[in-house]
Parts: structure tokens; sequence; C-alpha cells
């Protein structure tokens, strides 16, 4: 399990960014990763319902189910369908202001849990998944910049 979370509005980056904005960023984000997500070559929006989503993604090349459930204006997690993982985007106030946490549970088929392989594995997809993070704010930041959001 990998859990990374930023600042929303460090200091020095414009524009700043409201809770609401960062949550409909991470609603659009839940209905159409690839602007959201480097890396990610398909999202399919199967079906919605009510705060529930159901897609079909292809990232770094793995392709898988996800169900997405939306807590507003808090959460998002997404679940995939095949039993190799999960991820919670969370919107949280601190001190220091709003914060974007990501949590990651990710299981690798055919990798025993806590072997060095699954540690390998694990620290090969950090950069990717810590990166996802940052990437988010910084396209839900330029939809605000453009008017967009």
């Amino acid at each position: 399990m990998l859990s990374h979370a930023i600042p929303v509005n460090p200091d020095g980056i414009e524009p700043k960014l409201t809770r609401e904005q960062v949550w409909r960023g991470l609603e659009m984000k839940a209905e159409n990763a690839i602007p959201f997500v480097n890396g990610m070559t398909q999202c399919d929006l199967i079906e919605r319902k009510d705060n529930v989503i159901l897609r079909e993604i292809t990232f770094a090349g793995m392709q898988s189910k996800e169900l997405i459930t939306l807590f507003a204006p808090v959460k998002v997690q997404f679940e995939r369908q095949d039993g190799t993982g999960w991820i919670d985007n969370v919107i949280s106030d601190s001190d220091d202001g709003l914060l974007l946490s990501f949590t990651f549970g990710i299981r690798f088929p055919g990798i025993a849990e806590g072997s060095p392989e699954e540690s390998a594995k694990g620290d090969s997809m950090r950069g990717a998944y810590v990166g996802a993070v940052g990437a988010t704010l910084s396209r839900v930041r330029q939809m605000v910049a453009d008017g967009e959001l």
C-alpha cells in the first residue's frame, strides 16, 4: 500500500483551487481519466448510476474494469473488478490548507504478497502513482485557468 498527499494550493502556484473545483476535477477524472492520468490510453464509461460509475480502462498497457464510488465532496474510490486493488482520492483540510491524498492498495497477480518481488514491483510503479497526484491537480488548475471549470 502506498499513500501520498500534496497541498492543493502551495505557495507561488496560481490559480488557487477551491474544494469545489478539486471535487469537480476528481469527478471528471472518474468519468474520463485520460486528460488527468499519464499512461492511460483507454477510459470507456460503461455505466453511471447516481454516485457509482463502471468503466473500462487501459493503464500502462494493462486493461481492467473499475467500479468507482463518489463520496461527494470528499472521496472517490476506484476498485478494480479483477480483485487486483483499489485507489482512494481524498480531499481533506489541514493546518496548511487543502490536501489531496491518494492511497493505493494494489496486488500483483502471480507475485507473493510481502515478497521482495512485490516490493520491487511496487517501487517500480511508485513514481507513476505519485505522479498521478500532481498531474491531477495540474490538470484541474489548467482547466480553472482556461475557464473550463
